[in-house]
């Protein structure tokens, strides 16, 4: 059990049988009434984002959670595999819990996030970007450059992403984990 001044991004509760991150949160004092927290909460088995007012001084069930270092091994029709960086043990994950599995390189490191009672996995995060070598893409076009032009890339975990035209065969770009998206050409 915590308290409404414990809450902070990051958070886990536990609310009508479910586990729940805290995405925002906002101490609000209005000039009438009750003083309360002002949250943004997301379901961590579906996504699904809600807000909620909590009154102040009300108690919330917290969740135990461990963020643990695992490395990514290989992918094949069981699922994504993993190696845990302390004790090496494997675990295998369904793709449905992973940002953008498509980015995965082998021997990526990742962050899993476990029900600390339980040490069920809840969500595998990947770093915030990641540097891939482009093994595919069209030249670009000379005179083609008046506007932001884009065109598809293929890098070497065989995702596709849109780059500006000037990235050739054989570059590594940066790309954003999150929305999938080229970032920056990268000098290796």
């Amino acid at each position: 059990m915590a308290g409404t001044s414990e809450i902070r991004k990051g958070l886990c509760i536990v609310k009508n049988n479910e586990l729940w991150v805290v995405v925002e949160f906002l101490h609000v004092k209005p000039g009438k009434g009750s003083a309360f927290v002002r949250t943004k909460l997301k379901n961590i088995k579906n996504g699904k984002v809600v807000e909620e007012n909590i009154p102040a001084g009300h108690n919330i069930d917290t969740a135990r959670v461990e963020r643990r270092k695992f490395q990514f091994l290989y992918k094949d029709e069981m699922g994504y595999h993993f190696m845990n960086n302390d004790n090496y043990e494997q675990v295998t994950i369904d793709g449905d819990m992973i940002n953008n599995p498509q980015l995965l390189k082998d021997g990526q490191d990742v962050e899993m996030l476990l029900h600390a009672e339980t040490e069920q996995t809840l969500t595998v995060d990947l770093p915030n970007n990641v540097v891939l070598q482009v093994t595919y893409t069209e030249p670009a076009v000379a005179g083609n450059t008046a506007t932001n032009a884009t065109k598809s890339a293929t890098v070497e975990t065989g995702a596709t992403i849109q780059v500006p035209l000037f990235v050739n065969e054989n570059d590594f770009i940066k790309i954003n984990t999150e929305t999938c998206s080229y970032m920056e050409r990268v000098k290796q």
